[in-house]
């Protein structure tokens, strides 16, 4: 939610201030400083920018800083991303979309992911809808999907249209269904990151290689599916009912897919 509130972002900028360590060439006479942390004369120009406005911005008295006035006091003061992106919610502004999925995942969801093994199949892909990581489990229910090679081959949007065992895996309804929702998301990460090269070189691919996929395309439909339950032929169990929820990494745009299993009677 954006604020309009120009106390509370003159209040979070004097805090951020006073947490600020003084420059070193100064950090002796620290204890006569009358503030902690640094003077907005110090703050101004670490940010670039006048210490009259500066002090407008503190006290709640200038109009709603631009978003380049909002990037440079996040270089300032060395937000991180949550932190920025609360700033700019302050200042009245959206946070940044990030420029791209970060390729790595925290090694917290890695550890997640093996101790889940002997529970669930999870995997995680990203913005662009590249699988990057599965465990064990879902390595054996998805078999070869789960192991692509190639540029696209770990891409989920590219499996749907042109893995010939996704039939065997999910039923023809559900192999249909799939590409249906793949089509969708790929419409969605285009909007989400609309310059990206790889992108639109999957979707050239896609559109040069699958009439299916056309057909789907041209639905012009946005993905929106966060929930869902699908029959899945399980390598030793055979068909078998999953429970699908996913959950987003904003900051590293990251999808978790918990498959939580249910055999059919």
């Amino acid at each position: 939610m954006l604020s309009s509130d120009r106390t509370d972002f003159g209040d979070y900028l004097r805090r951020r201030r006073a947490a600020m360590a003084p420059p070193e060439a100064v950090s002796r006479r620290a204890s006569r400083r009358r503030v902690p942390g640094l003077r907005r004369q110090e703050l101004s120009e670490i940010a670039g920018i006048s210490v009259e406005y500066y002090t407008r911005l503190e006290q709640g008295r200038a109009a709603r800083p631009s978003r380049e006035i909002l990037h440079a006091l996040a270089r300032a003061f060395g937000l991180s991303a949550a932190e920025r992106d609360h700033l700019f919610r302050l200042g009245g502004e959206p946070p940044p979309q990030i420029e791209a999925p970060d390729a790595v995942i925290r090694p917290g969801l890695t550890r997640m992911l093996r101790g889940l093994d002997d529970t669930m199949p999870v995997t995680v892909h990203d913005g662009r809808l590249t699988l990057l990581a599965c465990n064990a489990a879902a390595a054996e229910l998805l078999g070869p999907l789960a192991g692509g090679s190639g540029r696209y081959g770990r891409n989920i949007a590219f499996q749907a249209f042109t893995a010939p065992a996704l039939p065997d895996l999910l039923g023809e309804e559900g192999a249909e269904l799939f590409a249906r929702v793949a089509a969708s998301e790929l419409r969605t990460a285009l909007g989400r990151y609309p310059g990206d090269g790889y992108l639109h070189s999957l979707l050239a691919e896609l559109t040069a290689v699958s009439a299916s996929f056309r057909d789907h395309w041209e639905r012009c439909e946005v993905g929106a599916w966060r929930s869902a339950v699908k029959h899945m032929h399980h390598p030793r169990r055979g068909w078998s009912r999953f429970e699908i929820e996913m959950l987003h990494d904003a900051e590293r745009d990251h999808w978790v897919m918990l498959y939580t299993p249910h055999e059919v009677t």
